[in-house]
């Protein structure tokens, strides 16, 4: 019985081996994650329990082997177009036996655009609305994934979204190809990103972006009783008036972008003194220089909303009659 006890502890102590390495035990990783097409890939092989710098390692790619010496723990390739595929395998030659890792790349086309939606920019502008604080930006996901002949739907994709390297699973699900995000008045930038794959996980596709906030400003242009505003030129200080003129103020970015809404504020000041504007479009002011009269005077406007207090804004100018 004593020898009996004896002999199970040293096999306790002292487990019996196969001879033969788990091929769990050597892990393979490729950078980047989710190549895109003809993109260059890293593939490397590491290990905690097997000596990789000692063993034999031969790399083939679509079952031709492209190189083979000892330690040779990467390999670089360059993905195939957008729909192929490359199967990329690493045979390891061990003492206690060989193991194979596989990898299989199918590249695929992920593009992100950002639009802010309620950021106000004047008719015929030919720049992008910039989002301020506060203020809404939807970022949309167009995957380009091909299967047999064509694309797949978009909207038969899943989408797994982050933001601040933080999962929204709220915002991520099937179909769910856009984000909406509100610009925090702390924040003065956000990262974005999203990983768009098929339901059965052959294919996917990940990408990422980072948006600032930015400052809203203001423009005054001259408002043509015939030609309408005169959106080319934006008046400096020193603009002279001449008889009747209508001022057009334009504040860029501002949100939300419909500036008629009666949350916004609007004061205008000539020379310290409030004035009012009567209508609905109270980003005009009507002027008018006196006959015989000359001099210089201050015009400022200074624009704010009931409900977003970081949305403020001012602009004064200088004008001679």
């Amino acid at each position: 019985m004593r020898l009996r006890i004896f002999f199970l502890l040293l096999l306790f102590c002292f487990p019996l081996t196969t001879g033969a390495v788990s091929p769990s035990s050597i892990s393979i990783n490729v950078a980047p994650a989710n190549p895109a097409p003809n993109e260059d890939v890293t593939i490397t092989l590491g290990s905690y329990s097997s000596n990789l710098d000692g063993a034999t390692i031969s790399w083939s790619v679509n079952g031709k082997t492209a190189v083979s010496d000892v330690g040779l723990k990467s390999f670089r390739a360059k993905a195939p177009a957008a729909g192929a595929e490359m199967r990329i395998v690493a045979k390891i030659t061990l003492p206690d036996g060989n193991i194979e890792k596989a990898v299989l790349l199918r590249p695929t086309v992920l593009t992100l655009l950002w639009q802010a939606d309620d950021s106000y920019v004047p008719p015929f502008y030919k720049g992008k609305a910039l989002p301020i604080a506060e203020s809404s930006i939807k970022i949309v996901a167009l995957p380009e994934i091909k299967s047999g002949s064509g694309n797949v739907d978009p909207k038969n994709l899943v989408y797994a979204w982050r933001k601040n390297y933080s999962n929204d699973p709220s915002a991520s699900g099937y179909g769910k190809n856009y984000y909406l995000q509100i610009n925090d008045y702390l924040d003065d930038r956000n990262h974005l990103s999203v990983t768009v794959s098929t339901t059965d996980q052959k294919y996917s596709s990940a990408e990422e972006i980072t948006l600032g906030t930015f400052q809203p400003k203001m423009l005054f242009y001259k408002n043509d009783p015939e030609l309408g505003t005169l959106w080319e030129n934006a008046l400096q200080n020193g603009h002279r008036i001449i008889g009747e003129e209508i001022l057009e103020a334009a504040p860029y970015f501002i949100s939300p972008g419909d500036i008629r809404i009666p949350s916004f504020t609007w004061a205008w000041s000539i020379n310290s003194t409030y004035v009012s504007v009567a209508g609905i479009r109270k980003n005009v002011l009507p002027l008018k220089a006196d006959s015989g009269s000359s001099g210089t005077s201050k015009i400022k406007l200074e624009v704010g909303n009931k409900y977003k207090l970081l949305t403020n804004l001012s602009k004064e100018i200088s004008v001679e009659f």
